[in-house]
C-alpha cells in the first residue's frame, strides 16, 4: 500500500508516518504545492497512492483546493468512482466551514491532535487492514 502524508509541520508529519509504517510504503510532502505534484508523478508513474493523509492549513496551495485537484486528476485518469484514494483530512481548525467543505470529497476528517485509535479505525474501515491481525494486506 502507497501512502501520502501532505502536512507542513514535521511533528505532525513524523506522528502521522510513525502511526502508519506498519500499513504501507510512506512518502511525505512538507505543502501543498508538494503533495499535488506528488500526487500527479504517481498517477503518471502508474503507481497511484492508496491513503492520503491532507492537512487543510499550509503554504503554498492550502488543503481544500489540493483536494479539488486529486479528485480531478483522479477523473482526468479515468480511475472509477469507488477507486479513488482514500483521502483523510487533518486540522487542527474545528469550525465547521471546513468540515462541511471537505466531506464531499474526502473519506474523513481528523482533529489535531490525531488520535492513533482514530486514524487506525479509518485504516480498518477503508479496507488496508485484516480486521483480525491488523496486519496490512496485500494490495496490486
Amino acid at each position: 500500500m502507497r501512502i501520502l502524508i501532505i502536512e507542513d509541520e514535521p511533528i505532525c508529519s513524523l506522528i502521522l508516518a510513525k502511526c502508519l509504517q506498519s500499513v504501507g510504503e510512506i512518502q511525505t510532502a512538507s505543502d501543498g504545492e508538494i503533495g499535488l505534484e506528488s500526487v500527479r508523478a504517481a498517477h503518471l508513474a502508474g503507481r497511484p497512492f492508496d491513503l492520503i493523509c491532507l492537512d487543510i492549513m499550509m503554504p503554498k496551495i492550502e488543503g481544500q483546493t489540493v483536494l479539488k485537484e486529486i479528485r480531478a486528476l483522479e477523473a482526468a485518469h479515468g480511475i472509477a468512482q469507488g477507486k479513488e484514494a482514500k483521502i483523510i483530512m487533518t486540522t487542527a481548525l474545528s469550525d465547521q466551514h471546513n468540515l462541511l467543505e471537505a466531506i464531499p470529497r474526502c473519506d474523513a476528517f481528523l482533529s489535531k491532535p490525531i488520535d492513533r485509535g482514530d486514524l487506525m479505525f479509518y485504516v480498518r474501515k477503508f479496507g488496508f487492514l485484516n480486521g483480525r491481525t491488523n496486519e496490512p494486506l496485500d494490495r496490486p
